[in-house]
């Protein structure tokens, strides 16, 4: 792969020795994932960087949930902590926490330009660079393919025959012996992945957002209650009761154990899925999700993470410089291929050696660069709590607590109170 010449010096300039420069080295601690190939993708690459420039990298220990995450961030930003230097952000967040980072674009040297301009768009507030894309999500379908194949079922083109298809292979799996056997699993904990999961729900029902770009709250409508009824559907028929506690982990621990036919996640489930360790390597497919019946469309939740630098960082030069090479095409490359993390660099949709590791990046391109957003920029500084009114009123439908046409209505209440004059 051919670096253009912006990224070419960014990472001869990091890549300088402290000597030569005559400049002293610094400590940098950075948040990355806290178990699994994460920590080791972060570990890895952030030694490189230290060997490379004579600094030092501390990792810092983060919660698995994303709600947690930010949680624990607002309480570092309200004490004007120090202790952290380099946090990843969720793409939902810049809004949210733009006070505290960094403006980058002094040390990007424009860069950001090989970027996806939507994602660079999105970590742009105010006219600030405020983070550098690390990599790119979006909601997918895995399935299995030989269980497919075996009770002779075309990949689902809607979520009614896709509710059809896992309950005649849950049928015959149980059947055959397999007691623990389902048919889907997704994420329907109440937290954030719920809202990703619902947002997709709706969107693919034609119900909208939760919030349209104009700021107004859209959510309570026919469409909506439709897509949120059949979700609630699946639960103790094709999903199991127990799904009304799964995280990305729980679902991908259960459909990677060879116990589900069909499973919504993100990409990365691709490469541990075909991990020596699994039990269905090689037999896992990968397709958009399913449409709302047949006039409607397939809807993927934009997801992804950025890497910026805190506002009250000590050695703010250092930690850009770290956040350049964290987001590189090298480093973007290296985590597509062993990750199957999706870059947020155009040129590595192209890379043979990616498309080798991860075919359905060709494929399902489209998925990734149309991606509905989750209202964060309508809302901005809200929209935690505009996430959470609506992942708790999702989660009541889902668990039988209420209708979804009651639990519409009074999400739309709930909403402009926190609303009242404006986001």
């Amino acid at each position: 792969m051919k670096l253009s010449f912006s990224y070419k010096a960014a990472l001869l300039a990091a890549a300088t020795p402290l000597l030569m420069a005559g400049a002293q080295a610094a400590t940098v601690t950075i948040s990355c994932g806290s178990v699994g190939q994460d920590f080791e993708f972060c570990k890895k690459h952030t030694e490189e960087w230290a060997k490379k420039t004579g600094h030092q990298v501390k990792l810092f220990t983060i919660p698995n949930s994303t709600t947690d995450i930010l949680a624990l961030f607002r309480q570092m930003f309200a004490a004007k902590s120090t202790d952290l230097d380099v946090i990843n952000v969720d793409v939902v967040w810049p809004g949210v926490i733009k006070d505290h980072l960094l403006d980058l674009k002094p040390y990007s040297k424009g860069i950001e330009k090989e970027h996806f301009p939507a994602i660079v768009a999105n970590n742009t507030v105010d006219g600030k660079l405020l983070a550098m894309p690390w990599f790119t999500d979006a909601g997918l379908m895995f399935y299995r393919k030989d269980l497919l194949e075996k009770y002779g079922i075309k990949a689902p083109q809607t979520w009614e025959d896709m509710a059809a298809a896992a309950r005649k292979i849950q049928d015959g799996e149980r059947a055959a012996g397999n007691a623990d056997f389902q048919g889907f699993v997704f994420q329907a904990k109440a937290y954030e992945g719920l809202t990703c999961d619902a947002v997709e729900w709706i969107s693919s029902y034609n119900g909208g957002n939760i919030v349209n770009d104009k700021g107004e709250i859209t959510v309570n409508n026919p469409n909506a209650a439709k897509a949120l009824r059949t979700a609630a559907s699946w639960i103790g028929s094709i999903a199991p009761q127990g799904v009304l506690n799964y995280a990305e982990e729980e679902a991908r621990g259960v459909f990677q154990n060879g116990n589900a036919a069909f499973m919504r996640n993100w990409p990365y489930a691709w490469s541990l899925g075909n991990g020596a360790d699994s039990k269905i390597k090689g037999k896992i497919g990968v397709m958009p999700l399913p449409k709302g019946g047949e006039d409607g469309k397939n809807a993927a939740t934009l997801g992804g993470w950025q890497l910026s630098v805190s506002k009250y960082s000590k050695n703010p030069e250092a930690a850009a410089s770290l956040v350049m090479y964290m987001t590189s095409p090298e480093v973007q490359k290296e985590r597509a291929i062993k990750g199957s993390y999706n870059p947020t660099i155009a040129a590595l949709y192209k890379d043979k050696t990616v498309l080798d590791a991860n075919p359905f990046f060709g494929s399902l391109y489209d998925v990734f660069t149309s991606a509905v957003p989750r209202p964060a920029t309508a809302t901005g500084a809200k929209y935690p709590e505009v996430s959470a009114a609506f992942w708790n009123a999702t989660h009541d439908v889902l668990s039988g607590k209420a209708s979804a046409e009651d639990s519409l209505k009074k999400l739309e209440g709930k909403l402009k109170q926190v609303k009242r004059n404006q986001w």
